[in-house]
């Protein structure tokens, strides 16, 4: 199996598109072998999510070890495989929790086996990264803990409302930070790390992946809004029968304007039926929170350009800087 980058990297030099792309074939041939089963139905239950997705994580990992000296290596093709296994093995645990029955224009583990396979296709995933991080070292053993501490603590924390006292937008993009952009910063920092950067840089790429994955789940968000299933790979509108509250939601949450009655009343409903759900859809999409949550989206990718800032100029920081304009611009 084979794949090259999904997202658009304009900034990226010919020599170093195809580094990547011969990179992502590597990750995609080590993730197809530790996938794989001697029971052909674990191998294909433990398969079954590996076709598509944008291979942001791995991705991100190649193009961060090319700011070192040593480049794309063994250890770093290992280390983004891993951190793409730890994300399959959450997106089966989501769509669990989520009942969502597509992902990535098809059906979902749960979907096409049960939620008991799901989960523990999930937890067989979640070993098989750690089994390759050991080859690693401790301290990438160590990274990976923490990493799935935090992953897991940002899902409770978007599974729960937000508590009293607490300003719901900050709650909200702190459990971006962790829920999604904690892996991405494990990503960067792996690819860093295993790229012969110094340890100051590595500090960089974390702080960069971590606000570039808060970019790309803002976007996500509004995709859910703004797209269609061709485009999205899911059902537009799934956030919002899931009562998610996203950053338009909101938005339009704390409006005072009695004109937006309507739309709030069906965010607080359950969304179920189709004919609501449209309209909820159609008000939020011509809504002013939807401008808002694209100005927010927009700046968050702006502070994770500033934290390349202090890097000399070579192709694989005009990459990193392209990657944020292709995660934001999906949607604005």
């Amino acid at each position: 199996m084979t794949s090259t980058p999904i997202l658009n990297l304009p900034a990226t030099s010919p020599d170093l598109a195809r580094r990547l792309s011969d990179g992502l074939d590597r990750v995609n041939a080590l993730l197809a072998a530790r996938v794989d089963n001697e029971d052909p139905f674990i191998a294909a239950a433990s398969a079954h999510l590996l076709p598509g997705g944008k291979r942001l994580r791995p991705l991100l990992a190649l193009l961060a070890s090319e700011l070192g000296p040593d480049g794309i290596n063994d250890r770093v093709v290992a280390a983004a495989a891993a951190v793409e296994l730890t994300h399959l093995a959450s997106l089966y645990h989501d769509d669990v929790m989520d009942d969502s029955d597509v992902r990535h224009g098809r059906p979902t583990a749960h979907a096409a086996y049960d939620n008991s396979t799901a989960i523990l296709v999930g937890d067989l995933l979640f070993g098989t990264a750690s089994d390759i991080v050991a080859d690693l070292g401790p301290e990438a053993v160590r990274i990976q803990a923490q990493t799935f501490v935090r992953l897991c603590s940002g899902q409770i924390r978007d599974d729960r409302p937000c508590p009293p006292g607490q300003d719901p937008v900050d709650y909200y993009l702190g459990v971006l930070r962790d829920k999604t952009g904690v892996l991405i910063a494990t990503a960067a920092r792996y690819g860093g790390m295993f790229g012969g950067c110094s340890a100051d840089v590595v500090g960089m790429l974390r702080e960069y992946g971590e606000r570039l994955g808060m970019a790309f789940q803002l976007a996500d968000d509004l995709l859910d809004v703004v797209s269609d299933a061709t485009q999205s790979g899911k059902t537009p509108g799934t956030d919002l029968r899931e009562g998610k509250a996203t950053l338009p939601v909101l938005f339009v949450r704390a409006s005072t304007d009695p004109a937006d009655e309507r739309l709030k009343k069906l965010l607080a409903s359950d969304l179920h039926d189709d004919a609501e759900l449209r309209e909820a859809l159609t008000l939020l999409r011509a809504h002013p929170a939807m401008t808002r949550a694209r100005v927010e989206t927009r700046a968050v990718g702006a502070r994770a350009a500033e934290v390349l800032a202090p890097l000399p100029a070579s192709d694989a920081k005009a990459a990193l800087l392209g990657l944020i304009g292709s995660v934001v611009e999906r949607t604005v």
